[in-house]
């Protein structure tokens, strides 16, 4: 028989507090706990593609839910209004004032507190003087005395250095050059930085090297005949110094490409000569019967000697079949080659991989890219040699009509032989030509294998 609590859990009635027989009214209001419960329990599920982080900042620990509008109730990061009190406010005062930095005496005016009546012009000490130096006539005559320049001209320069401060494109413009000779910005600075130099000299302690600003004048004014040069150029010559540049940068870049492709050559040489090598060692080993010693003899072989096959050495059973598989490293074309040369000679595309076939077959395919790769590398010399030698002759031709018909003109060849006497690595390949360079070095290289 069902008891009071078998009927609360039917129900989903609270226990605990009401463990008594239940009463009428337990079973009417049953519905209305049930939607309390569920309101209580009621919780916000984290959206998908919300991070746990983002969702925690949105949510508190009370389970609320997001404010509608932004709130603040702390100061922190706000900008603190004004503080308006009841105090009297400090009066101000239309008042004259003198500027310390000027020396005639002009007077202006300005709203200023009465407070800071008498006190001195707060902006005057931002007006900073250079120091020129001054010397007696005892010092010029001892040690500032020379042959271009007079006294007179020289007090001159230090009163308008000391005037405009150093600006020696005014003091230039000031110059008196009717009283005096007729100077340069050049001299100018040279004569004052020279005096410069020798008050210090003169004026340090003994013991101590001050340091001195030396001017070179004579660079300074090779520094402007340059930059003159360089302005007056015409639109001509520096379209032409562009042309040039642009000619200058294509050889460097054939230059380049020219040494890579030297530097592959030479590693396929190499690469070719250290496998036959191998193969000899290898040969030498088993007439020997010495198998023991075959790894201690054997070279080191580069890894672009052809194919460099995967060493299966981790744990777990491998088949030897896969130790036949072409690495991904190895291009299509070269696939494609590999599997034309041997259907050609022959040769199952899939032998039966015992230790001894999958070593020998892996070593033919090595052999065959090597073999494709030197053909292919022969085939580019060859046509590049064969450009070179129609260029050449193309400029002894040009050379030869233009020595004939000099009376009469450089004509046609002789325009084209000097534009192309500025390519001296060799002009650029289009890619039509490079794509049937490619072609008929990959058919001419397949067909030289094929038995005779």
């Amino acid at each position: 028989m069902a008891t009071g609590a078998d009927v609360r859990d039917i129900l989903e009635l609270g226990g605990g507090e009401n463990d008594g027989p239940i009463s009428k009214k337990d079973l009417i209001n049953s519905d209305k706990k049930k939607t309390k419960k569920a309101t209580e329990t009621l919780t916000f599920k984290r959206p998908e593609g919300m991070h746990r982080e983002v969702y925690a900042l949105l949510y508190s620990d009370k389970k609320d839910a997001p404010p509608l509008l932004p709130s603040d109730t702390t100061q922190g990061y706000r900008t603190v209004k004004a503080k308006l009190g009841c105090k009297k406010v400090r009066p101000w005062k239309w008042m004259p004032f003198t500027n310390p930095a000027r020396r005639d005496g002009a007077i202006f005016h300005h709203w200023r507190r009465v407070a800071e009546e008498g006190k001195d012009y707060p902006f005057a000490r931002f007006n900073k003087t250079v120091q020129v130096p001054v010397y007696s006539e005892q010092e010029y005559q001892m040690h500032l005395h020379d042959d271009g320049w007079t006294k007179a001209e020289t007090d001159h320069l230090f009163d308008l250095c000391k005037r405009f401060d150093l600006r020696f494109i005014v003091v230039h413009d000031r110059y008196d050059h009717q009283q005096y000779r007729k100077r340069s910005v050049e001299d100018l600075k040279e004569r004052y930085y020279n005096i410069c130099g020798k008050l210090t000299k003169v004026r340090a302690a003994s013991g101590t090297e001050p340091k001195i600003y030396i001017f070179d004048a004579g660079h300074e004014r090779r520094r402007k005949e340059q930059l003159e040069k360089l302005f007056n150029r015409t639109p001509e010559q520096v379209a032409e110094e562009e042309y040039l540049i642009q000619e200058l940068r294509k050889i460097e870049t054939r230059k380049k490409e020219r040494e890579k492709k030297t530097q592959d050559l030479q590693k396929l040489i190499k690469a070719a000569d250290t496998t036959t090598e191998l193969r000899r060692a290898e040969k030498r080993v088993s007439k020997k019967k010495l198998p023991q010693k075959r790894e201690t003899e054997k070279p080191a072989v580069p890894e672009t000697a052809g194919i460099k096959f995967p060493d299966f050495k981790s744990a777990g059973v491998t088949l030897r079949s896969q130790r036949m598989k072409l690495p991904s490293s190895v291009g299509q074309k070269k696939i494609k080659a590999i599997e034309q040369i041997l259907i050609e000679q022959g040769v199952d595309l899939n032998p039966m991989p015992t230790e001894e076939m999958v070593q020998m077959f892996n070593e033919l395919r090595s052999d065959l890219v090597l073999l494709y790769e030197l053909k292919q590398a022969h085939s580019n010399c060859e046509y590049e040699q064969q450009m070179l030698r129609h260029r050449y002759e193309a400029l002894l031709k040009a050379g030869s009509g233009g020595v004939c018909g000099g009376a009469v003109g450089p004509g046609p060849a002789a325009v084209e032989a000097k534009e192309q006497i500025i390519d001296v690595v060799g002009a650029p390949l289009t890619p039509n030509s490079r794509k049937r360079r490619e072609s008929a070095s990959s058919s001419s290289s397949v067909k030289k294998v094929k038995k005779p």
